[in-house]
């Protein structure tokens, strides 16, 4: 069995020697480069324009590829070797960004350029993440596959928090090309273990070019609507979504306005959000087991954030924040957990790639309308506001899972009519 020991609770340990210890440490190292990358890219943006809508094209760039590219990410991720399209798509990552730290280095930085590589980095990123959720079934056993998320999850967000987070700044000191630099190292560095995987390669029939691979991705997204599990699931995240983006884009505003907390209160805020987020992943393996169920983890998962977003919005308090965000935390990262397992373990063979870019590319667009929602239900109704909406919509989202409970943690892939 791929990726796997017995010996722990369930039978089932994920063993870290071999194809998952180098895909967990490629993914830690990878998102240290973006830690460092996602701190230094903003304050560069702001040296280079006062423009508030520049700086936020920025952000806008950063997400535009997964609604134009990600289907045809996830097309694409079926056709190929998804090991080789995860190296070579670092290595290219690698070289775009010491081009643009050398650009820094050199002064030759504009807010144009900020904007093409952001756009080119997410571009490029629309075929590796769909690459990795797909490779990730033939490192590790299906059994396996919930422990598998939750390390690979709580890792990155460990090293994006606790460690890329407090290194930006000393690095930025150094001079303002070098977060660039070391970013494009890691991409090499997380190449060179993903290079090195041995892995099962799927047999795969030669497919046309043109017509077909749009044919492909359309039956990604089939599947995705026939099986009620997975469409709930989506519809589930959708909702979420748009109260999340609502929630982030607002956050700031909330913390030093609503409840007049100054950076440092800022800064315990996300700070307890990211604690919880890591503790999350640390025992969503329990919370299933306890809950009865992939399923059943959902709705609690999505209930509970819904109860803490309320709580958050209402209770004036710093440290009473700070807890209830690192509760939300907690119960997101179950949920992303279990959220992207069932989209694995339910997906047919050799369209995994489909299905989770389609299923993707639906979620995120509720994101950017949520974020302008928030901005404009703050400023009409109160600070508070927002917190509220999206308490409201995950709430609603977790419901809706509740008509697909018999089914969903059934384990059998459904039979997709063609």
């Amino acid at each position: 069995m791929a990726g796997v020991e017995a010996g722990a609770p369930g039978g089932v340990a994920l063993a870290w020697r071999g194809g998952f210890g180098r895909l967990w440490s490629a993914a830690a190292v990878s998102r240290f480069g973006d830690a460092l990358r996602g701190t230094a890219l903003p304050l560069l943006a702001y040296a280079l324009t006062d423009s508030p809508v520049l700086i936020s094209l920025v952000t806008v760039c950063g997400f535009l590829p997964w609604l134009f590219f990600g289907l045809l990410g996830g097309a694409v991720a079926d056709r190929v070797d998804q090991r080789r399209a995860m190296w070579a798509v670092d290595v290219a990552r690698g070289l775009l960004m010491a081009g643009f730290a050398l650009a820094v280095a050199s002064g030759l930085a504009s807010i144009g350029l900020l904007l093409a590589l952001a756009f080119a980095l997410t571009t490029l990123e629309t075929l590796f993440d769909n690459a990795a959720t797909a490779l990730l079934p033939s490192v590790v056993s299906k059994e396996a596959l919930t422990a598998a998320n939750a390390r690979l999850m709580t890792g990155q967000e460990l090293v994006r928090r606790f460690v890329g987070g407090p290194v930006a700044p000393a690095l930025i000191a150094l001079g303002t090309a070098v977060p660039f630099l070391v970013d494009a190292v890691t991409y090499v560095i997380a190449a060179a273990l993903v290079a090195s995987l041995r892995t099962t390669v799927v047999a795969r029939k030669p497919a046309a070019a043109g017509p077909t691979l749009l044919r492909e991705t359309a039956d990604g997204i089939r599947v995705l609507w026939r099986d009620r599990v997975l469409r709930a699931v989506c519809f589930s995240v959708v909702l979420a979504n748009v109260g999340i983006g609502a929630l982030v884009a607002t956050l700031v505003v909330l913390v030093r306005g609503w409840l007049g907390a100054g950076d440092v209160g800022y800064v315990c805020v996300t700070t307890g959000y990211g604690a919880g987020m890591v503790l999350g992943g640390v025992f969503a393996g329990r919370v299933v087991a306890a809950a009865g169920g992939a399923a059943r983890t959902l709705l609690v998962a999505g209930l509970l954030q819904a109860v803490t977003l309320v709580l958050f919005g209402t209770v004036r308090s710093l440290w009473a924040a700070a807890v209830l965000l690192g509760l939300f935390g907690f119960a997101g990262m179950v949920w992303n957990v279990l959220e992207t397992t069932i989209v694995q373990q339910r997906s047919p063979d050799g369209m995994l790639g489909r299905i989770s870019a389609a299923f993707r590319t639906v979620s995120l667009a509720g994101t950017p309308l949520g974020a302008v929602l928030g901005g404009v239900l703050a400023e009409v109704w109160g600070l508070n506001s927002p917190a509220l909406l999206a308490a409201v919509l995950l709430g609603a989202g977790a419901l809706a899972l509740i008509p697909v409970l018999p089914s969903a943690d059934s384990g059998q892939t459904p039979h997709i009519a063609r």
